[in-house]
């Protein structure tokens, strides 16, 4: 159902390295960059959903919104702190330590990115 998710930056240079180096983890890479370079699509393999990162169209600065976040599926509980604590060392700071929720039913680990998106690394069980 999901095409794509897409947060802004207000430096997409810098927002590049930081989730060139987090999503390939993941085995993401950059698969499409729109021609003005205003954006960046990071997927990792045709007709998959991707994640993407922008200049405002509009011109404004980037803010994150408040109740706006982005999930990343991952393995297990193990990836979900692998991907977390690779956060935080790529500059994301904390919003939630990894580990189980709803009972177990799920497992996360929340961070903010480098223009403050909120992202959760997320898994079924723990």
């Amino acid at each position: 159902m999901l095409a794509y998710s897409m947060v802004g930056s207000n430096d997409l240079d810098k927002a590049r390295k930081f989730y060139g180096a987090l999503l390939a983890d993941l085995g993401a890479k950059e698969v499409m960059v729109r021609p003005d370079g205003g954006a960046v699509f990071y997927g990792t393999q045709p007709g998959q959903p991707m994640f993407a990162l922008c200049k405002p169209y509009d011109g404004d600065g980037a803010a994150p919104g408040n109740g706006n976040m982005v999930a990343i599926g991952v393995r297990d509980g193990a990836q979900v702190k692998a991907m977390y604590d690779k956060a935080i060392s790529l500059g994301a700071t904390c919003e939630g330590e990894p580990g189980p929720r709803l009972d177990g039913m799920v497992s996360c680990g929340y961070v903010r990115d480098l223009d403050g998106n909120k992202l959760n690394f997320f898994c079924m069980g723990s």
